[in-house]
């Protein structure tokens, strides 16, 4: 964007700006992005109950490095860079095709020469040790990772000066604790490799300003308004209903605009269910059908949703499956989704989540890898077996509505390197959080901060 259109720098970001596009084009950004971002940041990289054995163990990739996080004792998780120290050879090798690697061992064996490594990274075993004559000693066990776990996630960061994972995420565990999610497992997880840069894809999903236009099937259904607000390196959004609004009001636009709202609940519910398969269960689906016939005609909105998440509650805990309680005005002030810096996104509830996350591929601005899954509160020991599922961009390998989302990702990769695009301009309301992840993006890569419109 040209100098005549940039006048201050915006803290607060309650104004418009704008930012360069090197954040999503350049491959010099991209490469810098390496040393400048990944490698200072903490990481979502799995979940604890995939490795519940000691010996599990499960890797991450991100640019140049690789991870390995294993389960090292009954109590005990570590993280250790997924080199040999001798000569460099990775110690385990990510299947082709695959999002990561994944088992079980009693030893990590160097294929190269045989070094041997246990659980907790301590080598066990050095073909030919005397001919070095000491040399080795202080120096041959695997380099450790820094790693935390918190909601249930594992959380890896690869500078060995970092904060504390509590103060990076601040403020979200005070936020999502009450919801409990270390409690819920997945019910499907995705993966791809998309046309994209991973901040366009992260983006697609960090606001409501997008969904009149790319999911119009809703709009019958209510108002999609919402607000963002930044917290420091992280935000979240939510839903707003407008001022003055009584709780029937409020629970119809929630609930949709069918003049019965006891068939928009569950039409709303069958639609999302069948066509986005997120941001619901087969429980909340279920207690939605039944209201037309446990709820006379005329019943106010409020009643309606009132009896239907009640029923759902009691369905639920009837099968061993019970929602933490969590009070409403925490529930309103918590939004419906949180976008961790950089690249993670906790879209919560008391009973089900749906959450993505994007990374690079490699050093091509152009690409990235994207992930999503939901997950659900399941009665003890029957929680679904599932892995990571690869799926191209399209409604065949994912569902009818991210299929929507997926359709402008690659377009706007594109459309960013017209010279006729001057800058993106997030709505300062319902797009804050994507200004707050360039305001951030800025400050750890030394490109200058995000610069207010010219009116």
């Amino acid at each position: 964007m040209s100098d005549n259109n940039i006048i201050e720098t915006v803290e607060e970001l309650t104004e418009a700006a704008t930012y360069n596009v090197d954040a999503y084009i350049s491959e010099d950004y991209a490469r810098a992005e390496r040393d400048n971002l990944w490698r200072k940041v903490w990481l979502q990289v799995g979940r604890v109950e995939e490795i519940p054995e000691v010996g599990n163990y499960i890797t991450y990739d991100i640019k140049d490095d690789s991870v390995i996080i294993v389960r090292s004792g009954p109590d005990t998780i570590q993280a250790f860079h997924n080199v040999c120290p001798h000569r460099g050879r990775r110690l385990v090798d990510t299947p082709k095709g695959e999002r990561n690697a994944r088992g079980k061992r009693a030893q990590f064996i160097c294929a190269y020469h045989g070094w041997r490594f246990g659980p907790d990274g301590k080598n066990t075993h050095i073909g030919n040790q005397d001919d070095w004559n000491g040399a080795l000693d202080g120096c041959s066990d695997l380099n450790e990772v820094k790693l935390d776990t918190w909601g249930g996630w594992i959380w890896i960061n690869l500078n060995s000066d970092c904060e504390p994972l509590s103060d990076y995420l601040n403020p979200v565990p005070e936020m999502l604790e009450p919801f409990q999610l270390q409690n819920m497992r997945y019910r499907w997880r995705k993966w791809g490799v998309f046309d994209c840069n991973w901040k366009v894809a992260l983006e697609a999903f960090n606001e409501t300003y997008h969904v009149q236009q790319t999911h119009p099937e809703f709009n019958k259904y209510g108002e999609f308004r919402g607000w963002a607000k930044a917290h420091g390196k992280h935000s979240n959004i939510g839903y707003e209903a407008p001022k003055n609004m009584d709780q029937n009001q409020s629970a119809k636009l929630r609930l949709g605009t069918n003049a019965d709202p006891r068939i928009s609940t569950a039409e709303m519910q069958v639609y999302t269910w069948e066509k986005a398969n997120t941001n619901t269960t087969q429980t909340l689906v279920d207690a939605a059908l039944r209201l037309k016939d446990e709820l006379p005609e005329g019943t106010p909105p409020g009643e309606v949703l009132q009896h239907w998440l009640s029923s759902a509650r009691k369905d639920d805990e009837a099968r061993g499956v019970f929602w933490p309680e969590v009070d409403p005005a925490h529930v309103g002030k918590s939004g419906t989704a949180w976008q961790i810096f950089p690249n993670f996104q906790i879209g919560h509830a008391v009973n089900n989540m749906l959450c993505y996350s994007a990374r690079p591929y490699g050093d091509d601005p152009n690409k990235c890898i994207f992930e999503a899954a939901v997950y659900e509160l399941f009665p003890e020991g029957e929680e679904p077996d599932t892995q990571w599922q690869f799926g191209e961009a399209t409604e065949e390998d994912w569902c009818y509505v991210l299929s929507q989302d997926f359709s402008n990702m690659a377009a706007v990769q594109q459309g960013m390197k017209s010279m006729g695009f001057t800058g993106p301009k997030p709505n300062p309301y319902m797009e804050r959080s994507t200004a707050n992840l360039h305001r951030n993006l800025a400050e750890y890569m030394g490109t200058g901060e995000l610069h207010k419109l010219k009116k």
